[in-house]
């Protein structure tokens, strides 16, 4: 059964069983780790991760983004998992570019006459609080009940800048979210979906599945991702602290052909931004990176090099 909280523009609602699962999340976030319990132990813990970098990106007073909600949704947890992996704190610009570039594609759908965004995966992502958005546009996430209730906790008595509602939803449950899917799909003309940070957990057949439930609905038009090459895969497999090998959250999907992957479970690229290339754009590379930002790149061949990039895809 589908469990549906609604948030108008002006206040996020609570369900009946809110006040349930906060405390159970709440108790959850305050137990102590043991030494040996691994450092990121569920998917929900990578959002805290997230957090972290966009606050600290806010912070700066050269700040290519603003995201004032991301220090409170990371909280010392967010900080814990973060000073934890030193190979992702050297390359914290990726993360900074990441979010760069899906709000700028975002944007650009928006303009384009999008009528809903369905965020898969949603975690701590604010954008409904900090973009500027139509008040008419329907904003749909979808998540775990947990992070969702934590979510919902912290940003309590803010107002997002649109028509809001959270889905606690697993994704993995694929007749759940068909039977959603469909349900959105009816109230929506030109509905962009996003999938931030999502699919590099999924395994290849279950990537497919996903696109295949994503291209049925005609009102699904748009499909904002993210693609990482098996080089850049293995290298965070390689250099974390966390094991994302075959630890509790590993990571698996990295198709050899990039973007192209999509075309057989029918999604076209129609834009693709790279990673390195807008981290050098916006100032936040090394010198070396710098120099390795000027090489040209073909998403669909990176191989066994280190790539990453946010696509806007488009139904075939």
């Amino acid at each position: 059964m589908l469990t549906v909280h609604n948030a108008s523009p002006t206040r996020a609602s609570q369900g009946t069983g809110c006040a349930f699962h906060t405390a159970v999340v709440r108790g959850i976030l305050l137990q102590t780790m043991s030494a040996d319990a691994p450092i990121i132990h569920h998917i929900s813990d990578t959002a805290r991760w997230a957090a972290v970098y966009r606050a600290r990106e806010t912070e700066r007073p050269d700040a290519v983004f603003r995201d004032p909600y991301a220090r409170r949704l990371a909280g010392e947890r967010g900080e814990e998992i973060a000073r934890s992996q030193p190979f992702h704190e050297q390359n914290a610009w990726s993360w900074v570019a990441r979010t760069y570039n899906f709000d700028a594609l975002i944007t650009g759908q928006i303009q384009q006459g999008v009528d809903m965004v369905i965020n898969l995966a949603a975690g701590l992502d604010a954008r409904p609080y900090r973009m500027t958005l139509p008040a008419s546009l329907q904003w749909i996430e979808v998540d775990h009940p947990e992070i969702l209730d934590y979510k919902e906790e912290i940003l309590r008595g803010e107002k997002p800048n649109c028509l809001l509602e959270r889905v606690r939803l697993d994704l993995a449950d694929v007749e759940a979210r068909r039977l959603l899917f469909h349900s959105l799909a009816v109230k929506a003309t030109r509905a962009l979906i996003i999938s931030e940070g999502l699919l590099i957990y999924l395994s290849n057949y279950e990537v497919a599945a996903l696109a295949q439930d994503l291209a049925r609905p005609p009102a699904f038009q748009w499909w904002a991702l993210d693609v990482v090459s098996p080089g850049l895969l293995k290298m965070i497999q390689q250099k974390s602290t966390a094991d994302f090998s075959t630890g509790s959250v590993p990571l698996k999907f990295a198709p050899e052909n990039g973007p192209e992957f999509f075309h057989q479970y029918g999604w076209a690229p129609l834009e693709v931004l790279s990673t390195l290339k807008t981290a050098a754009k916006l100032k936040r590379l090394t010198l070396r990176l710098r120099f390795f930002s000027l090489f040209p790149e073909d998403p669909s061949r990176m191989g066994g090099r280190p790539w990453a990039g946010a696509c806007l895809m488009e139904k075939k």
